[in-house]
């Protein structure tokens, strides 16, 4: 067979990585470009490839869930992010949590071990005329510049906070308890207990604990104020300040938890989650923060249990840029006039892990029909992955904003009874029953499944000089 042409992916994360590798596999020979170490980022620590800078978790595993249903969509389709994923899980509830180290160890390896990948560490600051370009929220002041102009348009950016990590022995075992929500747990090294740390609140606790968190003095700066969150990534404290009652509804909701120190259920609660495999690290579920590292220190230490807390990472805040996608690209994510240059992952317009990957996953297998002389496809949007892709391409671009997996995104159920409507639960059984089916049958349509194709090609014949 004829040695093809290699491929530029830029970009080592989450996407770039699960691209690099569904291309390699169909036997195309790909350039990974990342710009770690030789320049650094506001948030990454390493130079490792997937390495994960905010949460620990891909959310969760169940397919009634939105991120569960999108994860099984793309174990059809060979995901190696989620693979490394698996290999790298600690216990976290119905969650895919992972120990973040090992996680982007076997990431790294993976990549390495790849015969047709070869990994350049620079920076890139040209747009490539047959590749991806999946740089993440943090892309360079240059690159997102090559961007700016080929797409004739100012991108756009908002700010994700990230939440603190906690020492496991400062956590007052006499006041926080373990369990999951309604008693749910998927991995049986969690125990019996549960996989997550709770921290019960009276009603006069969780009062003062408010008075506290919307008073406490927070980094500002002047262009961080004129831009909106994303509501997924909100800090805690502009969460509280929409109303006292609004963290007891989201983060700090009680639901499906029993306080054991009064048989009762709590009137709020902080869940604290697992960092890594040693269980040495606990994040802090849904408190990302912007707070001044003293006001961390004075505010998360009222929350019961915490009063001795040792902070192992404090919250933070960083850039974040996204493309105003249904505005400039086309409907699998490339430049309108280049169908061969992609982009993939957070820059697209996507938010979460679970999101970035797939869209690396489907621009890897589009990017590779492409360069075999066929059309690019993308899935029926009554699958989680084609529900994004349409929401990427028909959301208004006048109020585009980044989107996470979720059940709103897909078309309401045909001819479903008023009483499958009514229940929540088995209406999202049915909506991943749907959902799965719709991605069996196309996978089998494209030959896609388990991420080969007929073209794919032996590795030792195909490595480009």
């Amino acid at each position: 067979m004829s040695t093809r042409e290699t491929v530029t992916i830029i970009g080592g994360g989450l996407a770039g990585s699960e691209a690099a590798w569904q291309l390699a596999e169909r036997g195309i020979p790909v350039r990974l470009h990342e710009m770690r170490p030789v320049r650094g980022t506001a948030a990454h620590r390493t130079d490792r490839l997937g390495e994960l800078v905010c949460s620990n978790t891909f959310k969760s595993t169940e397919t009634s869930n939105a991120h569960g249903l999108l994860k099984a969509e793309m174990r059809m389709l060979g995901s190696m992010i989620l693979e490394c994923a698996d290999n790298a899980r600690v216990p976290g509830g119905t969650a895919l949590t992972v120990d973040r180290e090992i996680f982007a160890q076997h990431v790294q390896a993976r990549i390495e071990a790849q015969p047709l990948i070869t990994v350049v560490r620079d920076e890139c600051t040209e747009i490539p005329d047959v590749g991806i370009i999946a740089t993440g929220p943090l892309t360079s002041d240059a690159l997102a510049e090559r961007i700016r102009e080929r797409l004739g348009i100012d991108s756009l950016a908002f700010y994700d906070a990230i939440a603190p990590v906690i020492a496991f022995e400062s956590i007052d075992q006499s006041i926080a308890f373990r369990a999951s929500r309604w008693g749910k747990e998927t991995m049986a090294d969690a125990g019996a207990e549960g996989a997550y740390l709770n921290c019960a609140f009276t009603r006069e606790e969780y009062e003062a604990f408010i008075d506290a968190l919307t008073t406490a003095d927070q980094f500002t700066a002047h262009e961080f104020d004129a831009v909106p969150y994303f509501e997924g990534c909100m800090p805690v404290e502009e969460m509280a300040r929409r109303g006292r009652e609004s963290l007891r509804f989201g983060p700090m909701k009680p639901i499906g938890l029993q306080d054991p120190r009064s048989s009762t259920r709590p009137w709020a609660v902080v869940q604290l989650r697992m960092e890594d495999r040693g269980g040495r690290m606990w994040n802090l579920v849904g408190f990302q923060t912007r707070l001044r590292i003293p006001e961390q220190q004075r505010v998360f230490r009222m929350i019961p249990g915490l009063a001795e807390a040792e902070f192992l990472r404090f919250g933070s805040i960083h850039r974040n840029s996204y493309i105003n996608a249904p505005a400039t690209l086309s409907s699998h994510l490339s430049l309108r006039d280049a169908p061969q240059t992609l982009f993939a992952g957070q820059l697209t317009g996507v938010e979460g892990y679970t999101e970035s990957s797939a869209t690396g996953l489907l621009a890897g297998i589009n990017l590779a029909r492409m360069l075999a002389g066929e059309a690019p496809v993308v899935p029926p949007p009554a699958t989680m992955m084609g529900a994004l892709y349409r929401y990427l391409r028909e959301a208004d671009p006048k109020h585009f904003q980044p989107m996470n997996a979720n059940f709103g995104l897909l078309d309401e159920l045909e001819n479903a009874s008023r009483e499958l409507l009514r229940d929540k639960a088995k209406k999202r059984e049915a909506f991943a029953a749907r959902g799965l089916a719709a991605m069996t049958a196309w996978c089998e349509e494209h030959q896609l499944r388990a991420g080969l194709t007929p073209q794919r090609m032996d590795a030792s014949t195909d490595v480009a000089g």
